[in-house]
């Protein structure tokens, strides 16, 4: 079970599907962020730095050079996904990699955000055509994807773009398929390197054919 009730209610409500298993995280995997965030901060009055790879911290105000702090950053996120519809595009070769791999996986979509958003969300993926079960978590991912394996040991692949959600998955499925992917490549810089056993992948041309090979598809 999900260690967060409400992400472990969203996976009971999923039928049971026998075929391998592809989870995915959304921002910056499925949906552009963190090109587009910084656009939406500067019409609110902000700007986004990169010395590290974090929001808090990063974010100050233009007229001023003033850090905003984390009660203003959680507030600007918040009015962000609201608004998400105007922002996020799909990045770059995720719809013709979901066609070729939902053929044989089932796949879901794991999105590290507040529960309150998922009805924006939802829609929003609805219009760009992305039908994919979609779960909210604000805990650890690990084991909502143990959770959503279930009991038979079907090949399991999962893709993030943070490495602390790829650890967690690890924890809990130990032989789980992991894919580090960015819809940025230019912000790995600010990272460790990937732990053992997490392939690096560029895009989505790149990381298809792995994730198809990964669960025999």
């Amino acid at each position: 079970m999900s260690d967060d009730p409400e992400t472990a209610r969203q996976i009971a409500e999923l039928a049971r599907d026998p075929r391998p298993l592809l989870v995915l995280d959304v921002d910056d995997v499925i949906l552009e962020f963190i090109r587009p965030f910084p656009r939406f901060l500067a019409a609110q009055g902000f700007a986004l730095g990169m010395e590290t790879f974090r929001l808090h911290g990063n974010v100050t105000e233009i007229d001023t050079g003033a850090v905003a702090d984390r009660e203003t950053v959680s507030g600007l996120l918040t009015a962000f996904f609201a608004a998400q519809a105007e922002w996020q595009t799909m990045t770059t070769g995720a719809t013709e990699a979901l066609e070729t791999l939902s053929v044989g996986a089932e796949i879901v979509l794991l999105t590290a955000m507040p529960h309150r958003h998922r009805t924006v969300r939802r829609a929003h993926l609805d219009a760009l055509g992305l039908a994919y079960p979609l779960l909210t978590t604000e805990m650890a991912k690990g084991p909502a994807i143990a959770a959503l394996r279930g009991d038979k040991k079907r090949p399991v692949a999962f893709v993030d773009d943070l490495p602390h959600n790829l650890a967690s998955a690890r924890a809990s499925v130990a032989d789980a398929h992991l894919f580090h992917l960015m819809s940025d490549n230019s912000l790995r810089r600010l990272l460790p390197p990937p732990a053992d056993g997490i392939a690096v992948v560029d895009d989505w041309p790149d990381a298809t054919p792995k994730i198809a090979g990964a669960l025999r598809l």
